[in-house]
């Protein structure tokens, strides 16, 4: 990694965190803001001659982050507009006002948009259920090499399972309390997913979003984590670098499983939903090895379910996750800033929206957990009108996951994120092996 400096622009004075010694020649970078714009001057040997190149700073992989805040740089149309090129983003939104409310947010929904429409939620089921068998099907009449496909479509119409549970956990599928318990129970079995320890800690989740330690979903890495041990470091370079688009499945296994993790209230209802993912487990994996053999279980459960894993960690972490949106300590926590400005919307190819439920319609979802998945897009459509400079968006590329994998590790709290191979380069190979190799296309 090349060194990096900073140059002062008139009124303003940028820092560069300098990268390890050993890394210094034979190149050198620097920071300058020329005519308002950041601009990278690099400096170079070719053939034993010195040569300068000013670049956009777009141009990523030659330089280290500069430390700015980057609340004053959300200001700046000009400079969000060259953050999205960056980043993979169509738009990155304005900072919300601090006056601003969630319930002010709220309050320009229209009412439609909450009401529960069984027809609709007993539709989405049908949808889930007639695509989770089409790709079974395919995956028993597919050659092997067309087994990959049939694997991608069952997961992902199984991922539509989850958000129908999801709806369910919301008490946005039914005005049943007791029906949405038990389609809630029934949608995460196939994923082995306990139904109630997830929706306790999916809610302090919407409670916390993007609250530093409290948030149950993505947390940046702490520096203290990455000083730990050596074992501890390689395995989070690894499981915030390659291995991110799976990671769900270690959240799956800590959070739910651990009975120390919950309230003693919370007690009851947890011990029920683990006993039936249980129950399924016991039942239903040897039904399949007796009728597919092992190879069956991998063939027609596990594939699946692990493509389910990868939509559900990509989700999850594209949601919330991007250089310039940050988490926060409970002291400079805000609501509306969170839910808002904190979270992105993506839009994915239509079949797999089709799939699952529209629920990459993210930004309605966390204004309030109340809407349906199926009135996502009409409380979108309001939102963006009525809030449309304050959003993320995104549609779904190489750049936006190269940048998160590549990009988004390390807790700091005015840069709010630092790369692993800043802060520990000698380990950090799979970073570097992702900035090479991964595509760059937005």
């Amino acid at each position: 990694m090349a060194t990096a400096s900073a140059l002062c622009a008139p009124m303003q004075l940028l820092s560069l965190r300098r990268a390890p010694a050993k890394e210094l020649s034979p190149r050198r970078a620097a920071a300058v803001a020329l005519s308002g714009s950041l601009i990278v001057k690099r400096d170079f040997l070719q053939n034993g001659r010195s040569h300068h190149q000013f670049l956009p700073l777009k141009q990523r992989g030659k330089l280290q982050a500069a430390v700015l805040p980057l609340t004053p740089l959300l200001d700046d149309e000009e400079k969000r507009k060259q953050m999205s090129e960056d980043y993979g983003f169509k738009q990155i939104g304005e900072q919300l006002p601090d006056n601003v409310t969630l319930k002010d947010v709220m309050d320009t929904l229209p009412k439609e948009v909450f009401e529960i429409d069984n027809v609709k939620a007993w539709g989405s089921v049908l949808i889930s259920v007639t695509s989770y068998a089409f790709g079974i099907f395919l995956i028993s009449k597919a050659p092997w090499y067309l087994l990959p496909l049939a694997w991608a479509w069952a997961g992902t119409a199984v991922t539509g399972f989850f958000v129908i549970g999801h709806d369910c956990v919301h008490k946005s599928f039914s005005r049943n309390k007791l029906v949405e318990d038990i389609v809630g129970t029934l949608a995460f079995l196939p994923l082995i997913y306990p139904y109630e320890p997830w929706r306790f800690k999916h809610d302090r989740h919407h409670a916390k979003t993007n609250m530093l330690v409290e948030d149950t979903a993505w947390q940046p890495v702490w520096q203290k984590e990455i000083e730990s041990s050596s074992l501890l470091r390689k395995a989070i370079i690894f499981g915030y670098g390659p291995i991110r688009p799976w990671m769900s499945i270690a959240h799956w296994l800590m959070w739910h499983f651990d009975l120390k993790k919950f309230r003693p209230n919370e007690l009851p209802r947890v011990k029920i939903s683990l006993a039936c993912v249980f129950a399924f487990m016991a039942i239903g994996w040897p039904l399949i090895i007796l009728q597919t053999g092992i190879a069956g279980w991998f063939k027609f459960w596990f594939m699946p379910w692990m493509v389910y894993h990868f939509w559900m960690s990509t989700f999850t972490m594209v949601h919330h996750t991007a250089p310039h949106i940050p988490f926060k300590s409970p002291e400079e926590w805000n609501a509306a800033q969170a839910q808002l400005n904190g979270t992105v919307h993506c839009s994915y190819p239509r079949w797999i929206e089709i799939l699952c439920h529209d629920i990459n319609v993210h930004v309605p979802h966390h204004i309030s957990p109340r809407i349906p998945s199926y009135n996502l897009r009409a409380a979108h459509d309001s939102i963006k009108k009525n809030w449309g400079k304050y959003m993320n968006d995104a549609d779904w590329n190489w750049r936006l996951m190269k940048t998160i994998l590549t990009a988004c590790h390390v807790y700091d709290k005015e840069r709010y994120y630092v790369s692993f191979d800043e802060v520990v380069p000698e380990e950090s190979q799979p970073i570097r092996f992702l900035k090479k190799f991964m595509p760059d296309y937005a």
